[in-house]
């Protein structure tokens, strides 16, 4: 039986909820089944419909039966997925993750590691000139980055923000995945390393989503602790691209948003070629 306590369930059922009572996130009855089968659970099993047949009613009893660690290990990737089709609020998502981590036994953030910059210093925070050669990634590669560089500089001048957001964010996924695989031994043998959940070995990169790669790099000490805090809210920004999702939340980027997607790329370069 998990150790969850009353206000680490609640927080879970409100990040997980899904558009109607019983539901969880977007899940339909086989996408839920296949969801879990990842972790080699058989959510049809009727030791899960104890407390009642809807998807939020068997992850409650999935809740109570399981381990710390395989609760830990599900919820983790319920959080990843509900990030990926959603925005939750930052201080939701935080604690969470801190949740998650108890049950996965790993450490908690000591006081030294939450002294992050505020987002208004972040996004004062001047860089020196790009300069990808110093990324050592492959030429062809480079020369997409630096155009999309290009790109993104012309759009912060023309205020078009959601264009800067979208570009900023697929340029920083492209450059950690150039980065994890020129370091593949420190990627693939991180705590935060994503898994195949039969094999337990290491995903193949291209399988890896932009959070994992953005906690790897803090983790192996590619990227900083406030480049990793603006590179998820960068991630999350780029749920946008998908316009019922930008409707629903009313989504409207200024240009201050756009300026601090741009600092998190800059920061990201500069972090990785050892500038700070």
């Amino acid at each position: 039986m998990a150790s969850l306590k009353f206000n680490e369930k609640q927080l879970f059922e409100k990040v997980f909820q899904g558009q109607s009572a019983g539901y969880v996130l977007d899940f339909i009855d086989r996408t839920f089944k296949d969801f879990f089968h990842d972790y080699n659970i058989n959510i049809e099993d009727n030791k899960y419909y104890r407390n009642g047949n809807s998807k939020m009613n068997r992850l409650r009893t999935f809740w109570e039966t399981e381990t710390d660690k395989t609760v830990g290990e599900v919820c983790n990737g319920l959080l990843e997925y509900a990030n990926s089709i959603q925005t939750i609020e930052d201080k939701d998502n935080k604690q969470a993750q801190l949740y998650i981590n108890r049950l996965l036994g790993k450490k908690e953030v000591t006081k030294d590691e939450t002294n992050e910059l505020t987002e208004d210093e972040f996004s004062r925070k001047e860089f020196q000139e790009i300069d990808l050669s110093l990324l050592n990634l492959d030429t062809q590669i480079t020369d997409i980055l630096s155009q999309r560089i290009n790109e993104i500089e012309k759009c912060l001048k023309s205020h078009a923000n959601l264009s800067v957001i979208f570009l900023c964010g697929s340029t920083v996924e492209g450059i950690l995945l150039g980065v994890a695989s020129n370091n593949q031994k420190d990627f693939n043998t991180a705590n935060a390393t994503p898994k195949n959940k039969t094999t337990k070995k290491p995903l193949h990169f291209h399988e890896w989503t932009l959070n994992a790669l953005i906690d790897v790099a803090h983790e192996k000490e590619y990227i900083g602790l406030d480049v990793k805090k603006f590179s998820h809210a960068l991630r999350d920004f780029r749920n946008f691209i998908h316009p019922s999702q930008q409707a629903m939340l009313k989504f409207n980027p200024d240009n201050h948003t756009a300026k601090i997607s741009w600092q998190v790329l800059q920061a990201t370069i500069d972090n990785i070629c050892g500038k700070r």
